[in-house]
């Protein structure tokens, strides 16, 4: 019997992805925090310009790119007093072998990721 990823394993697993990515994009963090409900998850410099940046782990069937509105223009009021830019990162997650089940350890998953969106 397999073990479920808890919502904190899957919130690392979506850290991980958008930092990569980050830092293929030449982002330089700033702070990292990967404690699940603390907001941005990066803080990161690039061209001279400060970005916080967002982490979500979504799990299918919902849509990765699709995003509190209301809590994302709080956050962005919060960057905007630090002369920050904002940004969304979901992260799809979901079985590989059957979309609807559980993400289990030692098991494939998928993961839907389009890059970060700014708010």
């Amino acid at each position: 019997m397999s073990e479920e990823f808890t919502e904190q394993e899957l919130h690392n697993l979506a850290m991980n992805v958008v930092g990569k990515d980050l830092e293929k994009q030449g982002f330089e963090f700033m702070s990292v925090n990967s404690q699940l409900k603390k907001d941005p998850q990066f803080v990161c410099l690039k061209n001279k310009k400060l970005h916080f940046i967002v982490v979500k782990a979504v799990l299918y069937p919902e849509n990765p790119q699709k995003y509190n509105v209301t809590y994302m223009e709080t956050m962005r009021e919060h960057a905007l007093k630090f002369k920050a830019r904002t940004y969304y990162a979901g992260v799809g997650i979901a079985n590989a072998i059957n979309y609807e089940a559980p993400i289990e350890k030692g098991e494939k998953y998928i993961i839907n990721y389009n890059g970060i969106i700014e708010i």
